[in-house]
């Protein structure tokens, strides 16, 4: 597997959050997306954890992080959007509850191979670990009022 397209150690991705790191699509756009421990996956009954990857945005208002830099916030398997209540299934990216029920998150292509997480979307290029550093503050990304 390409070292270049190596996202972290499998054993970094906590079981009850997410793991934050930015991609560049095409366009030279950077985007943030969250890695995800989901069920096992595969059907071979060894119980290893499969791991799923979203963009990391709310279907509601896009403009809103799931993960705002210290984990997105998890309940009962689901990915929980704590501005607008939504919650997302953690293998499917699909918003069972919430404002934008029925809506899908983007799904970025991930594996894993010898205990690491390699993004395999070739849509994107991997740029590194953290959020998008932006020196203006979003105030409308931390708030939990909707105009």
């Amino acid at each position: 597997m390409d070292g270049n397209r190596r996202i972290t150690a499998l054993s970094a991705v906590p079981a009850e959050s997410s793991y934050l790191f930015r991609v560049e699509n095409a366009d030279g756009d950077e985007k943030e997306a969250i890695l995800v421990r989901g069920e096992d996956g595969d059907g071979d009954g060894d119980d290893a954890p499969a791991v799923a990857c979203w963009l990391n945005y709310c279907q509601h208002f896009t403009h809103i992080n799931l993960d705002k830099g210290s984990g997105a916030a998890m309940r009962n398997g689901e990915i929980v959007c704590e501005n607008h209540g939504a919650y997302f299934e953690v293998d499917s990216g699909l918003c069972t509850f919430g404002p934008c029920e029925g809506a899908t998150l983007p799904a970025v292509d991930v594996t894993v191979e010898d205990g690491d997480v390699y993004l395999t979307d070739d849509d994107y290029d991997y740029l590194g670990d953290g959020p998008i550093e932006d020196d203006e503050t979003d105030l409308t990304s931390s708030s939990n009022v909707e105009f």
